[in-house]
């Protein structure tokens, strides 16, 4: 599937002069996705309390952050340059700082691979070689393998592209003992079933913006009846893999009653999503955003009981 043809690059143009000063640091600043690097942050810290079984050294916390934001912001900014030609498509994205002008994509494109660098040396030189190899595999993984190569071409996009964002998982681990274990991997793949059921509601809501650019989301290829069974299955995977780290003897009673509890619900709201697309329902009787919303609510409260949990053991 070849690019589609991208529009002007934005009315603001690529005059220095009309862009302020004050814009442009914002325009930087929102190439880096700060939001999507928060959900990030929050599968990464709780991750080191596990690894510490109780608090671990506070600057390595925040040197692990920043590196951490540092190489996320890199790979989405890079993401953008690549993507431009689309967003400049798509209603949601219509005013990212590359379609309006207000970065060019020589900058765009120089900024992502200065934070690339600087975030892989920030991990190695302040945290530990194995964190920035891991760090470095991500942010390759996300702007090669799911932008440049899956995210066009097939609807199982988000499935494989999504191992991008289990990574801060292992991070997080490795900042801390400069190793893997059993429960690093579990959390990884924690959200690696998460993913697409977080990622398909948006999908679905947002569908018609992939069809006008051809990009193969799920949902623009097959029925709501079909994303939504597919949202159940990895759904129930996911919450079964999330317990497996009691039997383990990583996590104790308070980890296993809030993985239950928001687990439990989970499923609740993504068998009732099932239900409504079987109705037939569509548009805002679908109601695909509660679970996407849950979604984000879900991983947060599970990562906090991480972090709690070997305090009550």
């Amino acid at each position: 599937m070849t690019a589609v043809e991208s529009r002007p690059a934005g009315v603001l143009g690529a005059s220095t002069g009309k862009r302020p000063f004050g814009a442009r640091v914002k325009a930087f600043v929102a190439l880096t996705k700060p939001r999507i690097i928060e959900l990030l942050l929050i599968t990464t810290v709780p991750v080191m309390f596990l690894a510490e079984q109780g608090v671990p050294d506070l600057w390595l916390v925040l040197a692990t952050c920043l590196g951490g934001y540092l190489s996320a912001g890199g790979a989405n900014a890079l993401n953008m340059y690549i993507d431009r030609d689309i967003d400049a498509l798509m209603d949601r994205t219509s005013q990212r700082p590359l379609v309006t002008g207000m970065v060019s994509p020589r900058e765009g494109l120089v900024f992502g691979l200065t934070l690339a660098v600087v975030s892989t040396l920030w991990f190695g030189l302040l945290v530990n070689w194995l964190s920035a190899w891991l760090s470095l595999g991500a942010l390759l993984f996300y702007v090669v393998v799911y932008t440049m190569i899956l995210k066009r071409r097939t609807a199982q996009n988000i499935v494989w592209g999504g191992i991008a964002g289990c990574m801060p998982v292992l991070i997080g681990w490795s900042a801390v003992t400069n190793s893997m274990s059993w429960a690093a991997v579990i959390l990884f793949l924690v959200i690696f079933f998460w993913t697409p059921p977080h990622y398909w509601p948006l999908s679905m809501k947002v569908k018609e913006d992939y069809a006008r650019v051809g990009v193969p989301m799920l949902p623009v290829v097959a029925s709501n009846k079909v994303v939504a069974r597919q949202i159940v299955l990895y759904s129930w995977v996911m919450v079964a893999v999330s317990l497996l780290l009691t039997p383990l003897g990583y996590t104790g009673w308070f980890y296993t009653a809030v993985a239950l509890a928001t687990g439990g619900w989970w499923l609740w709201e993504a068998h009732a999503l099932q239900n409504r697309a079987k109705a037939g329902e569509t548009g805002g009787k679908l109601k695909e955003m509660r679970l996407f919303h849950w979604s984000i609510t879900y991983v947060s409260l599970l990562f906090v009981a991480v972090a709690v949990d070997p305090f009550l053991r």
